[in-house]
């Protein structure tokens, strides 16, 4: 199966509760990584999102956690 990564930075402009995570995120930016699969068959080139990660820098370590994409969109509004 072929697959892609699209990544972006979303920047929150105030603290954020994400489930999958335990501690608030702080305002600020936040590198998002987005996986997806081509899907096979399709008249036209088609991707299935597989997962999205949100990537957070603390105290001189990254961190990686599996978000819900609609959560984050609410997040971001």
């Amino acid at each position: 199966m072929e697959t892609r990564i699209q990544k972006t930075t979303v920047t929150f402009k105030k603290p954020v509760f994400l489930s999958g995570i335990a501690d608030e995120l702080p305002a600020g930016r936040y590198d998002i990584e987005t996986e997806e699969e081509l899907i096979e068959g399709a008249s036209y080139l088609a991707y299935r999102r597989i997962s999205t990660v949100l990537y957070r820098q603390s105290r001189g370590k990254v961190q990686a956690f599996r978000i819900d994409p609609d959560e984050l969109a609410a997040a971001l509004k």
